[in-house]
């Protein structure tokens, strides 16, 4: 529908606001972004804002549709848009006495911050810069504006590096003996004008354009073309950002903060995005422009100073966040400029905050009449929750640590590995199973692939609103920001703390919370739930009607589940129980038995492990259902396939060598995926599922006796047919009966038997395989492997190509592919239903932890979902939107 819209408004592709007047009311983010959307509704609710226009993204799609070319009749448009500026301010485009200059921005539907160009300053050119010195009567204001303009449009129109610049800079700042930009006098930035000019011609090939207009358009060029930037698109990949037209261009008449003492630039949040505490949080920099702030090369001052340096620009900025607030009904990132004394705000829109902060934002504001209870539950990213069960640093283990630096808290966490100097090498350690903290001076958006695979971020410079910190936040991700006291040789990849040094193979603890930079690895223990994360949790199970169960293999997982509001055991995987200890002899000497009655010695020797799991999963989910899997994987899965450990075991078990190698190479299968495992192995060695049925029921007995209310669910792995089915339940029934004679126990047990959906043909026949089924759990993750054709284990080797070239919109084990493999479940619910009224449905692949997969769970009537512990509190409140939005 929003490119349809998008289409449909097309015909006008440029939309004004300022006090002349005010466009687009009633356009949405689709169409003239975030950012314009916000700027024009600033403009009529009466905030100071400088004018400008938007042109839409309508535009960017079209450019990349006609092959990087701007809509015919755009520049039109965009010069009857600059003529009403120019009248509304009384000045004029490269004028040499009182000229026009404008920001360049870009301004998808969705934030992306620092991922897309900004150009500052356009307009100027050698004329208008000594206009803007005799308009202002400061030169060094203007030539400061100058440099900054060549140096940007070099960068973002030409491509240049930026080091050139710098190189050409550090040379006028040798010359005048100083070190800061700030203290360079106006002479001297005069001459590094011309010197950014050689710059420019010499890496681009032609002069600095001297046409304003000229200059606007290769800008709103560059624009469009960052939408498309290797880091912008990685950004929206891992954000999973789709289906958006591309970047809106805001063009905006430019108001200065580096005009001296009396202005300044500033980012802040209306309440703290860390932590959520309802206190105005943000940062200014007096004499500097907005580009400062987050970009981390200054630390800037905290935003409550402000008071000190102009208490009444202060105290406006107070009124218009709580207006802002008051409008949006959500908490605002803003961006302000002070110009001589004034105020103006160039930017708001709804603040990226921590899962933390997300919860008591949402509390607070219910408790304050903002919103309701139904808003805040739909407000909560239900994914950012994980970052509410994250590990803290145990207090003790913390007061012994040895703290190196203290930099800003900005983004909480407690994050513990060994130091990565560059993008790539965190993204590459990480990848092959490290725990790494990436180290920078400041972080860049060309970052965003190692900040993502980092267990923490650390930057010696930046402050609270500088890249890194945003886009931690937005992550979840640890992050401290600002630690002056650390000096980071990149190139040597050391960093050097109070005379200390350390490298590569060296660990360190992050506290995200606190700001400080810890030796070695600090203990760090689990989340205590309750609080606000507890009210939240309610109002979720207020509002949802899917049930929400997990999947576990131990007393302990389920205890945890059960804490984390599981209602039930979804999954259990009986396999992972015969790895431990002394099991995984036994399971071997049953594998390698060459008769039945060997076999059943070895499974009777299994047996009580077996019965003794399950009377504690039993007794840690009393009075809720446990679904418990029989043995699924193929038997090769538990002999070892190295030398040395298949002499070990021939040891062990009294035989030889070649003998358990002649039973490797027996079970060795081309396909083990689609080969011998699931409920084939009950039909070939009936004896397996035996044992494990008399576990399961010899446990819910004992259960019983011990007044502990045991609710049982077995479940058959990979059924295909209902023959395989309907023989199997047979052998199940008649063991649980044998069972019960045996230990003479003549009580109601109520096992419910059923199976698992994984197989296409499962979902294709469900009306029959229901016949014998109490209750179906569909197994996404085996049933996406079948419907692709993918291997779960294989499928990164080409993954990131099809992402990459819009193939598949992300990964099918991650979110559910609800087109097809939805297809599938959505069948087997109403098949299965068709011939057995009020089946119980569920799923228990990872997907039930995924709140896109959970929307399509409740909107094709599953009963349930089952997830890992930790993402139980996640499938609980993505339940409560599905329904809320039903």
């Amino acid at each position: 529908m929003a490119k349809k819209k998008a289409a449909g408004a097309s015909s006008k592709m440029v939309y004004y606001f300022g006090k002349t007047k005010t466009e687009g009311q009633g356009e949405g983010k689709q169409l003239l972004g975030g950012k314009g959307v916000n700027l024009a509704e600033m403009t009529r609710i009466g905030l100071p804002v400088p004018p400008g226009f938007t042109i839409t993204t309508a535009c960017c799609d079209s450019y990349y549709k006609n092959g990087k070319q701007l809509p015919k009749g755009l520049m039109d448009e965009v010069n009857e848009a600059v003529a009403i500026l120019e009248k509304e301010l009384d000045k004029k485009f490269g004028d040499d006495e009182n000229p026009l200059l404008v920001s360049v921005r870009s301004g998808a539907a969705v934030s992306m911050p620092g991922m897309m160009n900004t150009i500052l300053n356009l307009g100027l050119n050698d004329a208008a810069t000594e206009g803007l010195a005799k308009a202002t009567d400061n030169p060094r204001f203007a030539y400061d504006a100058y440099r900054r303009l060549i140096n940007m449009y070099g960068d973002v129109v030409m491509g240049i590096d930026h080091e050139e610049f710098e190189h050409a800079f550090d040379k006028i700042k040798t010359k005048y003996k100083v070190d800061l930009d700030t203290d360079v006098p106006a002479e001297g930035l005069k001459e590094l004008c011309e010197a950014y000019k050689a710059v420019f011609k010499k890496h681009g090939g032609e002069d600095f354009p001297q046409d304003p207009i000229h200059q606007l358009q290769l800008a709103i060029e560059a624009v469009f073309g960052s939408w498309n930037t290797e880091r912008a698109v990685r950004y929206r990949e891992i954000e999973n950002i789709r289906g958006l037209l591309g970047t809106a261009v805001n063009v905006q008449s430019m108001v200065y903060g580096n005009m001296g003492d009396d202005s300044g630039t500033g980012v802040a949040f209306t309440r703290d995005p860390s932590s959520g505490q309802n206190k105005f949080f943000g940062e200014f920099l007096i004499n500097a422009q907005g580009e400062d702030v987050v970009a981390g090369i200054r630390t800037p001052l905290p935003v409550i100073e402000m008071k000190k340096w102009n208490k009444a620009v202060h105290a406006e900025l107070i009124a218009i966040k709580d207006k802002l607030e008051s409008h949006y009904k959500d908490v605002q990132d803003i961006e302000f400029t002070i110009e001589k004394g004034k105020l103006y705000m160039l930017q708001t829109r709804d603040g990226k905050r921590t899962g933390i902060a997300a919860v008591k934002i949402a509390v607070d504001m219910v408790k304050e009449g903002l919103i309701d209870e139904k808003t805040a539950v739909l407000r909560i990213p239900a994914g950012d929750l994980t970052q509410c069960l994250l590990p803290s640093f145990i207090p003790a283990a913390k007061k012994k640590a040895n703290v190196l630096a203290t930099g800003l808290p900005a983004s909480p966490g407690a994050a513990v590995g060994q130091l990565a100097f560059t993008a790539a090498e965190a993204k590459a350690r990480a990848e092959a199973g490290e725990s790494v903290l990436l180290i920078r001076k400041e972080t860049s958006p060309e970052d965003v692939d190692g900040m993502h695979a980092a267990a923490g971020i650390l930057t010696s410079t930046g402050g609270m609103t500088s890249h890194a910190a945003v886009v931690a936040r937005g992550w979840g991700k640890c992050c401290v920001a600002g630690a002056g006291d650390v000096d980071i040789n990149e190139k040597t990849k050391k960093i050097t703390v109070n005379g200390k040094t350390y490298g590569v193979g060296d660990t360190l603890s992050l506290d995200g919370t606190s700001g400080e930079v810890m030796e070695g690895a600090v203990d760090r223990q689990e989340p205590k739930l309750g609080g606000d994360f507890g009210t939240v949790m309610e109002w979720a199970d207020k509002y949802r009607t899917l049930g929400v169960r997990t999947n576990a293999d131990t007393p302990e997982d389920s205890k945890r589940a059960r804490a984390f509001g599981a209602e039930g055991i979804g999954l259990c995987r009986t396999e992972h129980m015969f790895f431990e200890g002394d099991r995984i002899g036994h399971m071997r000497a049953m594998i390698l038995a060459t008769t039945e009655e060997d076999r059943r010695k070895a499974l009777a020797k299994l047996l009580p492990f077996q019965r003794k799991d399950f009377v504690g999963i039993f007794t840690a989910m009393k009075g809720l259902p446990v679904t418990v899997r029989l043995l699924d994987p193929p038997l090769h899965e538990f002999l070892p396939h190295e030398k040395a450990a298949q002499k070990e075991m021939a040891e062990a078990l009294g035989i030889s060598t070649a003998e358990v190698k002649k039973r490797a190479e027996q079970l060795h299968e081309m396909n083990p995926m689609l080969g011998h495992r699931g409920c084939r192995l009950s039909v070939t060695y009936p004896e397996i599922l035996e044992m494990q049925v008399t576990a399961i029921t010899e446990a819910a007995i004992a259960c019983v006796n011990k007044k502990v209310d045991a609710k049982a669910e077995i479940m058959i792995p990979l059924v295909g047919t209902r023959a395989e089915l309907s023989m199997l339940r047979e052998k199940v029934e008649a063991t649980i009966e044998a069972t019960k004679a045996a230990k003479k126990f003549d009580g109601e047990l109520d096992i419910l038997i059923g199976t698992m959906i994984e197989i296409p043909r499962a979902a294709l026949t469900a009306d029959e395989v229901a016949q014998d089924a109490d209750f179906f759990s569909f197994g996404t993750n085996d049933l996406t492997q079948m419907t692709f054709g993918y291997s779960r284990d294989d499928i990164n080797t080409f993954l990131p190509d099809y992402l990459k070239q819009d193939i598949l919109h992300g990964d099918p084990f991650q979110s559910l592919d609800t087109t097809g493999v939805g297809q599938l479940v959505e069948m087997g619910v109403k098949k299965g239903r068709s011939s057995k009224k009020g089946l119980k449905c569920g799923i228990c692949g990872e997907h039930g932890g995924d709140p896109a997969s959970i929307q399509f769970c409740h909107e094709v009537g599953l009963d349930y979902v089952s997830c890992s512990p930790f993402r139980v509190p996640i499938a609980r409140l993505a339940a409560a939107q599905a329904a809320l939005k039903k």
